[in-house]
C-alpha cells in the first residue's frame, strides 16, 4: 500500500511544535495564578485584625462566625 503523504501538517502538533504549545500553554497558566496570587495577597496584607480575650478562644468550635478578632480599619 502507498503511504499517505498529503497530510496536513499545521494540524500535527507532535514533536517539536506540540511541545512549544504546552510550554507556552503551561507558562500563561502559570503567569495568570501567580498574578492572581499576588493580588490576593496584597488584598489581605492590607486587612490587619486585632486579637480580642485571646485566652478565653477554643481549641475546636462549631461556630461558623470569628468572634475573637475584629479588624482594625
Amino acid at each position: 500500500m502507498a503511504e499517505n503523504t498529503s497530510r496536513r501538517l499545521c494540524l500535527n502538533i507532535n514533536g517539536l511544535l506540540g511541545g512549544l504549545i504546552a510550554t507556552v500553554l503551561l507558562l500563561s497558566i502559570l503567569g495568570v495564578l501567580t498574578y492572581l496570587a499576588i493580588k490576593v495577597e496584597s488584598g489581605n496584607a492590607t486587612t490587619y485584625y486585632q486579637i480580642v480575650d485571646e485566652q478565653n478562644i477554643p481549641m475546636t468550635s462549631t461556630d461558623t462566625e470569628a468572634k475573637h478578632y475584629k479588624l482594625v480599619k
